[in-house]
């Protein structure tokens, strides 16, 4: 799922949808798994975010990381509208991709 020195930007949140996390990595799969086993001290296992509702794709780290703390400066509004674009539903995308 990575080509060469691609990153991803993705929102994570609980099964409520109540909290949201932005992340970057430049594994995906990895860094899900990561989440989901709650490998990761820290906002996501405090607050049992594990649902992969969004992410990009993104040419390099460095852009990743602009993308990222982009999205950690908008309004909640807007990252719901983010996610809705991309996920209506608001399923785990986790479940299909790996």
């Amino acid at each position: 799922m990575n080509k060469n020195n691609s990153a991803y930007i993705y929102i994570l949140t609980n099964y409520t949808n109540t909290t949201l996390y932005i992340g970057v990595t430049s594994n995906l799969a990895k860094r899900i798994y990561e989440h989901k086993n709650k490998l990761v001290d820290g906002f996501s296992k405090r607050y049992n975010l594990t649902k992969l509702v969004y992410f990009e794709q993104i040419d390099s780290i460095v852009s990743a990381i602009e993308r990222e703390k982009y999205l950690k400066g908008k309004k909640r509004e807007f990252k719901i509208k983010l996610i809705n674009s991309f996920n209506k539903d608001w399923v785990d995308l986790s479940e299909t991709l790996f």
